[in-house]
Protein backbone atom coordinates (compact mmCIF):
# COMPACT_ATOMS: atom_id res chain seq x y z
CA UNK A 1 0.00 0.00 0.00
CA UNK A 2 1.43 3.35 -1.02
CA UNK A 3 2.55 5.57 1.82
CA UNK A 4 0.35 8.62 2.33
CA UNK A 5 1.85 11.82 0.98
CA UNK A 6 3.34 14.02 3.68
CA UNK A 7 2.73 17.76 3.62
CA UNK A 8 5.75 19.82 2.67
CA UNK A 9 7.17 21.50 5.79
CA UNK A 10 7.50 25.28 5.59
CA UNK A 11 10.91 26.74 4.82
CA UNK A 12 11.67 29.46 7.33
CA UNK A 13 14.79 30.83 5.64
CA UNK A 14 15.64 31.63 2.05
CA UNK A 15 13.52 30.99 -1.02
CA UNK A 16 11.94 27.77 -2.20
CA UNK A 17 14.11 25.61 -4.47
CA UNK A 18 13.02 26.42 -8.04
CA UNK A 19 14.36 23.27 -9.69
CA UNK A 20 11.20 21.14 -9.20
CA UNK A 21 9.13 23.86 -10.91
CA UNK A 22 11.31 24.38 -14.01
CA UNK A 23 10.31 23.24 -17.47
CA UNK A 24 12.06 19.90 -18.20
CA UNK A 25 14.08 21.46 -21.03
CA UNK A 26 15.27 24.25 -18.72
CA UNK A 27 16.13 21.77 -15.98
CA UNK A 28 18.07 19.54 -18.37
CA UNK A 29 20.10 22.44 -19.83
CA UNK A 30 20.46 24.57 -16.70
CA UNK A 31 23.58 26.73 -17.11
CA UNK A 32 24.32 25.29 -20.56
CA UNK A 33 22.62 27.72 -22.91
CA UNK A 34 24.51 28.60 -26.08
CA UNK A 35 22.63 31.56 -27.59
CA UNK A 36 19.26 33.29 -27.66
CA UNK A 37 17.26 35.69 -29.82
CA UNK A 38 13.99 37.61 -29.89
CA UNK A 39 12.02 36.44 -32.97
CA UNK A 40 9.35 39.09 -32.27
CA UNK A 41 8.32 41.37 -29.39
CA UNK A 42 7.22 39.30 -26.43
CA UNK A 43 8.93 36.08 -27.56
CA UNK A 44 12.35 34.77 -26.48
CA UNK A 45 14.07 31.82 -28.15
CA UNK A 46 16.88 30.01 -26.30
CA UNK A 47 19.12 27.29 -27.76
CA UNK A 48 21.21 25.01 -25.53
CA UNK A 49 24.61 23.45 -26.19
CA UNK A 50 22.79 20.12 -26.55
CA UNK A 51 20.67 21.52 -29.37
CA UNK A 52 17.50 21.69 -27.27
CA UNK A 53 15.32 24.74 -27.86
CA UNK A 54 12.75 26.54 -25.77
CA UNK A 55 10.47 29.49 -26.52
CA UNK A 56 9.19 31.93 -23.90
CA UNK A 57 6.04 33.95 -24.60
CA UNK A 58 5.62 36.98 -22.31
CA UNK A 59 2.24 38.59 -21.71
CA UNK A 60 1.17 41.54 -19.60
CA UNK A 61 -1.21 41.13 -16.66
CA UNK A 62 -2.94 43.53 -14.31
CA UNK A 63 -0.79 42.16 -11.44
CA UNK A 64 -3.50 42.25 -8.78
CA UNK A 65 -5.57 39.38 -10.14
CA UNK A 66 -8.67 37.58 -8.96
CA UNK A 67 -8.76 33.80 -8.79
CA UNK A 68 -10.82 33.56 -12.00
CA UNK A 69 -8.09 35.35 -14.00
CA UNK A 70 -5.38 33.13 -12.51
CA UNK A 71 -7.38 30.02 -13.42
CA UNK A 72 -7.86 31.34 -16.94
CA UNK A 73 -4.09 31.83 -17.34
CA UNK A 74 -3.43 28.34 -15.98
CA UNK A 75 -6.00 26.85 -18.38
CA UNK A 76 -4.25 28.61 -21.27
CA UNK A 77 -0.93 27.17 -20.08
CA UNK A 78 -2.38 23.63 -19.96
CA UNK A 79 -4.14 23.82 -23.33
CA UNK A 80 -1.85 25.96 -25.48
CA UNK A 81 1.55 25.68 -23.77
CA UNK A 82 3.05 22.80 -21.82
CA UNK A 83 1.74 23.62 -18.36
CA UNK A 84 4.69 25.70 -17.23
CA UNK A 85 4.41 29.40 -16.36
CA UNK A 86 6.33 31.91 -14.29
CA UNK A 87 5.85 35.52 -13.27
CA UNK A 88 8.53 38.16 -13.79
CA UNK A 89 9.44 40.76 -11.17
CA UNK A 90 7.30 43.26 -13.11
CA UNK A 91 4.25 40.96 -12.99
CA UNK A 92 4.37 39.81 -16.59
CA UNK A 93 3.53 36.14 -17.08
CA UNK A 94 5.76 33.89 -19.19
CA UNK A 95 4.65 30.65 -20.86
CA UNK A 96 7.33 28.14 -21.86
CA UNK A 97 7.09 25.73 -24.80
CA UNK A 98 9.61 23.42 -26.46
CA UNK A 99 7.82 23.31 -29.82
CA UNK A 100 7.86 26.35 -32.11
CA UNK A 101 4.53 25.31 -33.60
CA UNK A 102 2.83 26.13 -30.28
CA UNK A 103 4.06 29.73 -30.16
CA UNK A 104 1.62 31.43 -32.57
CA UNK A 105 -1.56 29.68 -31.31
CA UNK A 106 -0.53 30.63 -27.76
CA UNK A 107 -0.05 34.28 -28.76
CA UNK A 108 -3.42 34.38 -30.52
CA UNK A 109 -5.20 32.88 -27.50
CA UNK A 110 -3.56 35.30 -25.04
CA UNK A 111 -4.43 38.33 -27.15
CA UNK A 112 -7.99 37.09 -27.65
CA UNK A 113 -8.36 36.87 -23.86
CA UNK A 114 -7.04 40.40 -23.36
CA UNK A 115 -3.43 39.66 -22.35
CA UNK A 116 -1.09 41.64 -24.66
CA UNK A 117 2.12 39.91 -25.73
CA UNK A 118 5.24 42.10 -25.45
CA UNK A 119 7.40 43.75 -22.83
CA UNK A 120 10.73 42.42 -24.13
CA UNK A 121 13.66 44.28 -25.62
CA UNK A 122 13.50 48.04 -26.13
CA UNK A 123 9.93 48.51 -24.99
CA UNK A 124 7.96 49.94 -22.10
CA UNK A 125 7.59 46.91 -19.86
CA UNK A 126 4.88 46.38 -17.27
CA UNK A 127 5.03 49.09 -14.60
CA UNK A 128 6.31 47.95 -11.22
CA UNK A 129 4.03 49.23 -8.50
CA UNK A 130 3.31 49.05 -4.81
CA UNK A 131 0.19 47.56 -3.29
CA UNK A 132 -1.94 50.65 -2.87
CA UNK A 133 -5.30 50.35 -1.20
CA UNK A 134 -5.35 46.53 -1.34
CA UNK A 135 -3.13 45.82 1.66
CA UNK A 136 -1.13 48.85 2.70
CA UNK A 137 -1.88 51.05 5.68
CA UNK A 138 -0.42 54.32 4.39
CA UNK A 139 -1.19 54.81 0.67
CA UNK A 140 -2.00 58.24 -0.68
CA UNK A 141 -3.40 56.70 -3.86
CA UNK A 142 -3.90 53.32 -5.47
CA UNK A 143 -0.67 52.60 -7.33
CA UNK A 144 -2.17 49.66 -9.21
CA UNK A 145 -4.92 51.94 -10.52
CA UNK A 146 -2.33 54.38 -11.86
CA UNK A 147 -0.59 51.45 -13.55
CA UNK A 148 -3.76 50.22 -15.24
CA UNK A 149 -4.59 53.72 -16.50
CA UNK A 150 -1.04 54.32 -17.77
CA UNK A 151 -0.63 50.95 -19.46
CA UNK A 152 -3.92 51.53 -21.31
CA UNK A 153 -2.25 54.67 -22.70
CA UNK A 154 1.11 52.96 -23.36
CA UNK A 155 -0.25 49.72 -24.81
CA UNK A 156 1.39 50.24 -28.22
CA UNK A 157 4.80 50.77 -26.59
CA UNK A 158 4.40 47.47 -24.72
CA UNK A 159 3.68 45.30 -27.76
CA UNK A 160 6.42 46.93 -29.87
CA UNK A 161 10.18 47.37 -29.47
CA UNK A 162 10.65 50.92 -30.77
CA UNK A 163 12.30 52.68 -27.82
CA UNK A 164 16.02 53.55 -27.86
CA UNK A 165 16.46 51.18 -24.92
CA UNK A 166 14.24 49.46 -22.40
CA UNK A 167 12.07 51.76 -20.31
CA UNK A 168 11.35 50.85 -16.69
CA UNK A 169 8.52 52.73 -15.00
CA UNK A 170 7.69 52.50 -11.30
CA UNK A 171 4.89 53.83 -9.15
CA UNK A 172 4.67 54.36 -5.43
CA UNK A 173 1.57 55.12 -3.39
CA UNK A 174 3.38 56.91 -0.57
CA UNK A 175 6.59 58.85 -0.04
CA UNK A 176 8.47 56.70 2.44
CA UNK A 177 7.78 52.98 2.25
CA UNK A 178 7.88 51.87 -1.36
CA UNK A 179 8.91 52.75 -4.86
CA UNK A 180 12.22 52.35 -6.59
CA UNK A 181 14.57 53.87 -9.10
CA UNK A 182 13.16 53.94 -12.61
CA UNK A 183 13.56 55.62 -15.96
CA UNK A 184 10.23 57.20 -15.01
CA UNK A 185 8.80 57.05 -11.50
CA UNK A 186 5.38 58.26 -10.34
CA UNK A 187 5.25 58.95 -6.61
CA UNK A 188 2.70 60.39 -4.21
CA UNK A 189 3.35 63.66 -2.42
CA UNK A 190 1.44 64.72 0.67
CA UNK A 191 1.73 68.50 0.75
CA UNK A 192 0.10 69.33 4.09
CA UNK A 193 0.74 68.06 7.65
CA UNK A 194 -1.81 65.62 9.11
CA UNK A 195 -5.14 66.86 10.39
CA UNK A 196 -5.58 65.60 13.97
CA UNK A 197 -8.91 64.53 15.43
CA UNK A 198 -8.03 65.22 19.07
CA UNK A 199 -11.22 63.60 20.37
CA UNK A 200 -10.08 60.18 19.13
CA UNK A 201 -6.30 60.19 19.75
CA UNK A 202 -6.45 59.13 23.40
CA UNK A 203 -8.77 56.20 22.65
CA UNK A 204 -7.13 54.95 19.46
CA UNK A 205 -3.42 55.80 19.47
CA UNK A 206 -0.48 54.62 21.52
CA UNK A 207 1.13 58.02 21.72
CA UNK A 208 4.75 56.98 22.46
CA UNK A 209 4.69 54.71 19.40
CA UNK A 210 3.42 57.56 17.24
CA UNK A 211 6.11 59.93 18.52
CA UNK A 212 8.78 57.30 17.83
CA UNK A 213 7.46 56.67 14.32
CA UNK A 214 8.11 60.22 13.11
CA UNK A 215 11.43 60.30 11.19
CA UNK A 216 12.04 64.01 11.87
CA UNK A 217 10.86 64.26 15.50
CA UNK A 218 8.01 66.60 14.58
CA UNK A 219 5.39 64.95 16.83
CA UNK A 220 5.13 65.41 20.58
CA UNK A 221 2.53 64.67 23.29
CA UNK A 222 0.05 67.41 24.08
CA UNK A 223 -2.99 68.08 26.21
CA UNK A 224 -5.91 69.36 24.13
CA UNK A 225 -9.26 70.26 25.70
CA UNK A 226 -8.21 68.41 28.82
CA UNK A 227 -7.55 65.17 26.91
CA UNK A 228 -4.21 63.50 26.10
CA UNK A 229 -3.40 64.06 22.44
CA UNK A 230 -0.59 64.87 20.04
CA UNK A 231 0.65 67.94 18.22
CA UNK A 232 2.78 68.45 15.12
CA UNK A 233 5.58 70.95 14.68
CA UNK A 234 4.73 72.01 11.13
CA UNK A 235 8.15 73.61 10.63
CA UNK A 236 9.75 70.17 11.01
CA UNK A 237 7.02 68.04 9.38
CA UNK A 238 7.96 66.63 5.96
CA UNK A 239 4.41 65.41 5.26
CA UNK A 240 5.53 61.80 4.87
CA UNK A 241 2.46 60.21 6.46
CA UNK A 242 4.39 57.83 8.72
CA UNK A 243 2.20 58.83 11.67
CA UNK A 244 -1.07 57.75 10.06
CA UNK A 245 -0.76 53.91 10.35
CA UNK A 246 -0.23 53.85 14.14
CA UNK A 247 -2.70 56.71 14.61
CA UNK A 248 -5.57 56.94 12.07
CA UNK A 249 -6.94 60.13 13.71
CA UNK A 250 -3.83 61.85 12.23
CA UNK A 251 -5.28 61.84 8.71
CA UNK A 252 -2.69 62.74 6.05
CA UNK A 253 -4.64 61.88 2.88
CA UNK A 254 -6.52 64.78 1.39
CA UNK A 255 -8.45 65.04 -1.90
CA UNK A 256 -6.92 68.46 -2.60
CA UNK A 257 -3.46 68.41 -1.03
CA UNK A 258 -2.38 64.84 -1.85
CA UNK A 259 -0.59 65.13 -5.20
CA UNK A 260 1.44 63.04 -7.63
CA UNK A 261 4.96 63.76 -8.87
CA UNK A 262 6.99 62.40 -11.79
CA UNK A 263 10.71 61.67 -11.52
CA UNK A 264 13.07 60.55 -14.31
CA UNK A 265 16.55 59.18 -14.91
CA UNK A 266 16.93 56.49 -12.28
CA UNK A 267 18.27 53.01 -12.91
CA UNK A 268 19.66 50.07 -10.99
CA UNK A 269 21.72 48.63 -13.82
CA UNK A 270 25.45 49.29 -14.10
CA UNK A 271 25.54 48.54 -17.85
CA UNK A 272 27.32 51.32 -19.80
CA UNK A 273 26.95 53.72 -16.86
CA UNK A 274 26.70 53.58 -13.09
CA UNK A 275 23.36 53.27 -11.26
CA UNK A 276 21.66 56.63 -10.78
CA UNK A 277 18.98 58.26 -8.65
CA UNK A 278 15.99 59.69 -10.42
CA UNK A 279 15.23 63.43 -10.23
CA UNK A 280 12.01 65.40 -9.99
CA UNK A 281 10.62 66.88 -13.22
CA UNK A 282 6.89 67.39 -12.53
CA UNK A 283 5.09 67.94 -9.24
CA UNK A 284 1.72 68.99 -7.90
CA UNK A 285 -0.17 66.77 -10.37
CA UNK A 286 -3.76 66.03 -9.30
CA UNK A 287 -4.49 62.70 -7.64
CA UNK A 288 -7.35 62.23 -10.07
CA UNK A 289 -8.70 58.65 -10.20
CA UNK A 290 -9.71 56.54 -11.98
CA UNK A 291 -7.68 57.55 -15.07
CA UNK A 292 -5.15 60.11 -13.78
CA UNK A 293 -5.09 61.96 -17.15
CA UNK A 294 -2.66 64.68 -15.99
CA UNK A 295 -0.04 62.09 -14.97
CA UNK A 296 -0.53 60.14 -18.21
CA UNK A 297 0.01 63.28 -20.28
CA UNK A 298 3.31 64.10 -18.54
CA UNK A 299 4.58 60.53 -18.94
CA UNK A 300 3.67 60.47 -22.64
CA UNK A 301 5.45 63.80 -23.23
CA UNK A 302 8.63 62.42 -21.68
CA UNK A 303 8.43 59.17 -23.65
CA UNK A 304 7.82 60.98 -26.95
CA UNK A 305 10.84 63.21 -26.46
CA UNK A 306 13.03 60.28 -25.40
CA UNK A 307 11.90 58.12 -28.32
CA UNK A 308 12.57 60.86 -30.89
CA UNK A 309 15.82 62.30 -29.55
CA UNK A 310 17.79 59.59 -27.72
CA UNK A 311 20.48 57.57 -29.42
CA UNK A 312 20.31 53.80 -29.75
CA UNK A 313 20.85 52.03 -26.42
CA UNK A 314 20.78 55.19 -24.32
CA UNK A 315 18.76 54.77 -21.15
CA UNK A 316 16.62 57.72 -20.09
CA UNK A 317 19.18 59.05 -17.58
CA UNK A 318 22.04 58.70 -20.06
CA UNK A 319 20.06 60.65 -22.66
CA UNK A 320 19.35 63.46 -20.18
CA UNK A 321 22.99 63.56 -19.09
CA UNK A 322 24.07 63.96 -22.71
CA UNK A 323 21.63 66.71 -23.73
CA UNK A 324 21.44 68.50 -20.36
CA UNK A 325 18.46 69.41 -18.23
CA UNK A 326 17.62 72.70 -20.02
CA UNK A 327 17.28 70.80 -23.29
CA UNK A 328 15.22 68.08 -21.58
CA UNK A 329 12.65 70.58 -20.35
CA UNK A 330 12.61 72.24 -23.76
CA UNK A 331 11.97 68.95 -25.62
CA UNK A 332 9.32 67.69 -23.22
CA UNK A 333 7.53 71.02 -22.85
CA UNK A 334 7.43 70.64 -19.07
CA UNK A 335 7.69 73.87 -17.02
CA UNK A 336 10.90 74.45 -15.08
CA UNK A 337 10.55 76.10 -11.68
CA UNK A 338 12.82 77.03 -8.80
CA UNK A 339 11.73 73.83 -7.03
CA UNK A 340 13.62 71.75 -9.60
CA UNK A 341 16.98 73.22 -8.54
CA UNK A 342 18.79 70.61 -6.46
CA UNK A 343 20.71 72.81 -4.02
CA UNK A 344 20.26 70.87 -0.78
CA UNK A 345 23.58 69.96 0.82
CA UNK A 346 22.42 69.11 4.33
CA UNK A 347 23.42 65.43 4.37
CA UNK A 348 26.48 65.48 2.19
CA UNK A 349 28.66 64.23 5.04
CA UNK A 350 26.25 61.62 6.36
CA UNK A 351 24.50 60.04 3.37
CA UNK A 352 25.89 56.62 2.56
CA UNK A 353 26.74 57.52 -1.03
CA UNK A 354 29.41 54.88 -1.62
CA UNK A 355 29.88 51.15 -1.21
CA UNK A 356 31.83 51.69 2.04
CA UNK A 357 29.98 50.99 5.28
CA UNK A 358 29.86 53.80 7.82
CA UNK A 359 28.36 53.71 11.29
Amino acid sequence: MAEAAKPRPPVESGVVDVMPFLHPVMKKNYGKWKWHERPRPGVLHHVAESGDEIWTVRAGTQRQMDVHTIRKLCDIADEYAEGYVRFTIRSNIEFLVSDEAKVQPLIEKLEAEGFPVGGTGNSVSMIAHTQGWLHCDIPGTDASGVVKALMDELYEEFIREEMPNRVRITTSCCEINCGGQGDIAINVQHTKPPRINHDLVANVCERPAVVARCPVAAIRPALVNGKPSLEVDEKKCVCCGACFPPCPPMQINDPVHTKLAVWVGGKNSNARSKPTFHKLVAADLPNNPPRWPEVAEVVKKILRAYKEDARDWERMGEWIERIGWPRFFELTGLPFTKYHIDDWRGARASLNASAHLRF
